[in-house]
């Protein structure tokens, strides 16, 4: 995307999936709602939004409907994937970008073929790096941390349905837009998560400032590959060669 591009951009549309569950693993309904920006330059969340029942194929497991309660009855009569997500992945207008709360979930089922090749944004990599500060980063501690001007709670409700988290997931992506440009926050997903203290282990919970340079060494050899990208970027701070390039081509220093 150039930068005259970003800079007439006027929507991004935020995505939620629901699915029918572990065996299946099919899309059973889909949510939007857009945050749109003004000549001012400044983003807000707009009026439009809605969701959408997808036929996933096959039966949705009863441990999936104990989550988001759609049942097979709900989705009988309702379109396929390949059917419903163009023109929600696809507005009239067109988007900016897509966005969702840890992106590489939804990507999994909003293909290039069906996105029409837009570019996403994570808010939960996005949050990483906006609030390090922040306990925890899910989508509804979030809500509850920051509280977000303007969040109607009813329409924020029930949770684990895909148009209330997509309209809580985009008041979070506003406040973003806000305090970063699109730009960045476009770079920042497509980046590795930066996390911002250690996620497991005897260090638990501790910031990466603290680890010796041995103990790094160690996360930077870890399966996750936020781990050792979060690692990675403490030692190269340091001025040391973290290794992590020839492990993970598409990771990079930060900006």
């Amino acid at each position: 995307m150039s930068a005259e591009e970003v800079r007439g951009g006027r929507r991004i549309r935020v995505i939620d999936l629901e699915t029918s569950g572990p065996s299946t693993h099919n899309v059973c309904e889909i949510g939007w709602q857009d945050v749109i920006q003004g000549d001012d330059g400044h983003w807000s969340v707009d009026d439009e939004r809605g969701a959408v029942f997808v036929n996933p194929g096959a039966p949705i497991s009863t441990e999936t409907m104990a989550v988001h309660h759609i049942i097979d009855a709900d989705v009988a009569g309702a379109p396929f994937w390949k059917d419903a997500a163009p023109p929600i992945l696809q507005p009239t207008g067109g988007a900016v970008a897509l966005a969702a709360h840890r992106a590489t979930f939804e990507q999994r089922f909003c293909t290039p073929r069906l996105s029409g090749g837009a570019r996403w944004i994570c808010t939960w990599k996005c949050a990483l790096r906006t609030w390090p500060d922040l306990p925890s980063f899910s989508n509804q501690r979030l809500r509850y941390e920051l509280m977000p001007v303007g969040l109607d709670r009813t329409i924020g409700l029930p949770a684990h349905r895909a148009l209330p988290d997509a309209y809580v997931t985009a008041h979070h992506l506003r406040d973003m837009l806000n305090a970063a440009s699109l730009e960045q926050l476009l770079v920042w997903s497509e980046q590795p998560g930066l996390l911002p203290r250690v996620p497991a282990g005897p260090y638990r919970r501790r910031p990466w400032s603290d680890l010796s340079n041995e103990s790094l060494a160690g996360y930077v050899r870890d399966r996750d590959v936020d781990v050792r990208y979060s690692a990675g970027n403490e030692l190269r701070r340091r001025g040391v060669d973290d290794g992590v390039a020839a492990q993970d081509p598409v990771q990079r220093p930060l900006l």
